[in-house]
């Protein structure tokens, strides 16, 4: 089966062919010129395609200088862990906010190696907290789920003291921290699981749980292990306006809908056409807790939609006829659909309350 993996440029396009705003949000314009931190990740990557789509020539992307095929242009090849390379690179370019994508996700990696974990989540952010401070510029970080180890029901509101369960969640807590301290008028947003197409085709949930569908191999998934996905194309228009807005402070940053790993594997295997019998679950107890999983960390994202004045996000998976009814519902795929790829990807990547009316959700399917 093939790939059908879409190009940067194809990524750039079709957010040109979607709305430029959520339905109901302010219409307004970042500082720029914009830095995007983490584009090698899920959430900066669909970010960076969004913003060099709306402003051509004013937003960049930072990556390492090993990242040399990155295919997006205006790139700022910088370790940002070296505080003098970044504020030489960044006043060179007078970069006037920051959308800080940034961070090593590898949940075992960060377990094994907790000082790599910390220099990436935490003396990074910490970094660029400094910077935006003293240049007086926005800085919106992205913090995750994580910082929460998970409880029955979720629903962790944005005042909650955090409570991480490894490596990853506790230097994540950290990186908030650091914002807080360095510079109090950045907005810290809590994600939950972007989803989205990757830059590597392996990272991320879909591209990940596809990739061992693809190769013929098992994938086996946590019944309880709950988060609150979003789709990144909604997530970049979210990050637009607090760009603009000025909030200070921590907030929630999640999706309307619980979601199990399971029933993500569950819908994954639906809309790309694999194989049935290759989807395994299990409960975390039954898992060897290297690193330790957490359980449901779903978010309460009320108050952002308080603040914004909007409905930020659609559930995931949007369309109610991919939401799994139990948990042999895979198993129920009609023969007649044919799932693909390119169908996945644009189910699962791309929201649809984000096409204009009349337009083709299913068109320019990659």
């Amino acid at each position: 089966m093939s790939r059908n993996v879409a190009t940067y440029g194809q990524i750039v396009a079709e957010s040109r062919r979607q709305l430029d705003f959520i339905p109901g949000s302010p219409r307004v314009d970042p500082p720029t010129p914009l830095l995007v931190t983490g584009v090698t990740g899920v959430a900066g990557y669909a970010c960076l395609a969004y913003f060099q789509s709306r402003f051509p020539g004013k937003v960049y992307g930072s990556v390492q200088e090993t990242d040399v095929d990155f295919p997006a242009p205006d790139l700022i090849f910088v370790d940002l862990r070296d505080y003098g390379a970044l504020e030489r690179e960044l006043d060179a370019r007078k970069i006037s906010a920051i959308l800080d994508c940034a961070g090593n996700c590898a949940l075992k990696a960060c377990q094994l190696d907790p000082k790599i974990a910390w220099d990436l989540n935490v003396e990074v952010v910490r970094n660029l907290a400094r910077y935006s401070r003293s240049r007086g510029i926005r800085l919106v970080h992205l913090s995750v789920d994580m910082v929460f180890g998970g409880r029955e029901g979720g629903g962790y509101r944005d005042g909650e003291p955090t409570c991480p369960v490894n490596v990853y969640g506790q230097t994540m807590a950290a990186g908030e921290e650091g914002v807080a301290e360095l510079d109090p008028y950045a907005v810290t947003l809590r994600i939950s699981m972007p989803m989205g197409v990757s830059y590597n085709w392996h990272a991320g949930a879909i591209d990940w749980i596809a990739s061992r569908y693809r190769a013929n191999r098992p994938a086996t998934l946590f019944y309880d292990e709950v988060r609150t996905p979003t789709y990144v194309d909604e997530m970049a228009r979210v990050f637009r306006v607090f760009l603009a807005n000025g909030y200070a402070g921590v907030l929630n940053c999640g999706g309307p809908r619980q979601v199990s790993l399971y029933q993500m594997a569950q819908i994954i295997n639906w809309t790309g056409g694999f194989e049935r019998d290759l989807l395994f679950g299990q409960y975390r107890e039954e898992y060897c807790p290297v690193p330790p999983r957490v359980s449901n960390c779903a978010m309460d994202s009320s108050k952002l939609a308080n603040v914004l004045g909007f409905t930020p996000f659609s559930p995931w998976p949007a369309l109610p006829e991919f939401w799994p009814s139990d948990r042999q519902w895979h198993l129920t795929r009609p023969d007649a659909f044919h799932g693909s790829t390119p169908l996945m990807n644009r189910l699962l990547s791309f929201s649809p309350r984000l096409y204009p009316a009349g337009a083709d959700y299913y068109a320019n399917l990659f």
